[in-house]
């Protein structure tokens, strides 16, 4: 494992990059998700088919943050398209307004994840710049888990707010759908 003063390292990947580095991102996401691959939903090969599914939007960007040889950790999504199903399944009533898509108005982000030896050093903060920084879009939406704490607390403190209670898939979780405002510019 890299000195911890290593800066980090960040590259992009298009779709095929997701599918030329396969192996390396389920592992990482086995690795990050160890506590919870027991449940069908975060299984690795139902990650992956997701991924699969991320991989074919327009747009779809991954960042991936290396120390040294060591992959720290990536982060990833893609525009809301105008017929996006994003927003389907809140659990709360929510302007209309705020749902609207364009194919211009959001950056979804679908995954940020960093290997547990590499958290709490600022690592998904700098995945999380590096995914959204320069992006056209107006603002970003992402889920994540009413039960994982120090995600919640760090995008709170990144200026995401929480919007309502969302189920994007039937068998999966109910997770908090936040947004950011204002996408970081560089």
């Amino acid at each position: 494992m890299a000195d911890a003063l290593t800066p980090l390292r960040v590259t992009r990947l298009d779709a095929d990059g997701l599918h030329r580095h396969r192996e390396v991102l389920v592992d990482v996401y086995a690795e990050v998700y160890a506590d919870r691959v027991s449940d069908p939903f975060f299984s690795p090969s139902r990650y992956w088919e997701r991924l699969v599914v991320y991989g074919m939007r327009d747009g779809f960007t991954l960042v991936a943050g290396h120390v040294g040889e060591d992959l720290v950790g990536y982060a990833m999504g893609f525009p809301l398209p105008e017929w996006t199903g994003w927003w389907k399944g809140l659990n709360e009533a929510v302007d209309p307004a705020l749902l609207a898509e364009d194919g211009t108005r959001t950056f979804a982000i679908t995954e940020i994840m960093v290997r547990r030896p590499w958290q709490r050093q600022g690592h998904a903060r700098a995945l999380h710049d590096a995914l959204l920084s320069g992006r056209p879009e107006q603002r970003g939406a992402l889920l994540v888990l009413p039960s994982n704490g120090p995600a919640q607390a760090a995008y709170r403190s990144w200026g995401w707010a929480r919007l309502a209670g969302l189920r994007p898939f039937e068998d999966g979780p109910v997770y908090d759908a936040m947004v950011l405002n204002a996408l970081p510019r560089r």
